[in-house]
């Protein structure tokens, strides 16, 4: 089986599915604390060492053998759809990645001649139409989500639903999945699940945002990006994402959840 985004301390305390533009860096920088008594210095993505990721080679069979024995506590976050894409939209097309250069190469000039998106100059990349580039950009990520074209979807903008299926259905079950937007009390509620090397004051526990500043700052309220037509769009696109995991569908303005997540419910629908 594979587990895709899988990581796991190398105490193996604890495994965690990780879902893109959802607390991802603060979650991981957690755990490499739990087992190392100090924060990775640099981005938690990049670390190669400290961590078992399912994308190296040697972590491979330790994740699969403890995910199917179902031996270390599991858990995943998971964020309201609305703010999720339009965190992606501000990042990964308008921002300037770590690199110096635009993401994923040629892809945004693709965005720009095939949907009209506008993402500003590098000298400036404010001074353009927020609203009306996030809308066409939010065409582009339905195509690739639900046609597979002009590309497949990057894993910033597929389904939260998607991500979190892939540990089901190679066998494994959540023990928890908790909320971004109520992150203190759903990472306490793992920290007291679980007795790592270190013990983790998450009050003193900073917020580790690596995407911060590679994108124009939000300009307008979050509900203003999305008229008719892209709430649509998003029921289209993010239906399962909603349903499974309590958040309105119905108003972009309400970033917090309405209903709680029931795991059961969750493993039945996402077993594959």
């Amino acid at each position: 089986m594979r587990f895709p985004g899988t990581w796991m301390t190398e105490s193996e305390s604890v495994i965690y599915r990780v879902v893109p533009k959802c607390a991802c860096s603060t979650i991981g920088q957690i755990l490499y604390y739990s087992d190392h008594g100090q924060f990775f210095d640099g981005d938690i993505h990049d670390a190669t060492q400290g961590l078992h990721k399912w994308n190296q080679g040697h972590s491979k069979p330790i994740i699969a053998a403890s995910v199917q024995r179902q031996s270390a506590y599991t858990f995943t976050c998971v964020r309201n759809p609305y703010t999720r894409i339009l965190s992606s939209f501000f990042d990964k097309i308008c921002g300037i990645q770590r690199n110096g250069k635009r993401y994923r190469g040629n892809m945004v000039p693709l965005l720009m001649q095939q949907y009209g998106v506008t993402v500003g100059g590098s000298d400036d990349i404010n001074d353009f139409d927020q609203i009306s580039s996030f809308r066409r950009f939010l065409l582009f990520a339905r195509d690739t989500i639900r046609f597979y074209k002009p590309m497949a979807p990057d894993i910033h903008w597929s389904s939260v639903s998607g991500h979190v299926s892939t540990l089901i259905s190679g066998g494994g079950r959540y023990d928890h999945i908790f909320w971004t937007e109520r992150f203190n009390d759903g990472m306490q509620h793992v920290l007291d699940h679980i007795t790592p090397p270190h013990a983790v004051d998450l009050a003193r526990v900073p917020r580790f945002n690596e995407s911060e500043g590679h994108g124009p700052k939000r300009a307008h309220p979050v509900a203003e990006y999305f008229d008719d037509l892209s709430i649509h769009l998003m029921h289209e696109i993010y239906r399962k994402d909603f349903d499974l995991f309590g958040y309105d569908a119905n108003d972009p303005a309400n970033k917090m959840p309405v209903t709680d997540i029931d795991l059961d419910r969750v493993h039945a629908e996402l077993h594959r």
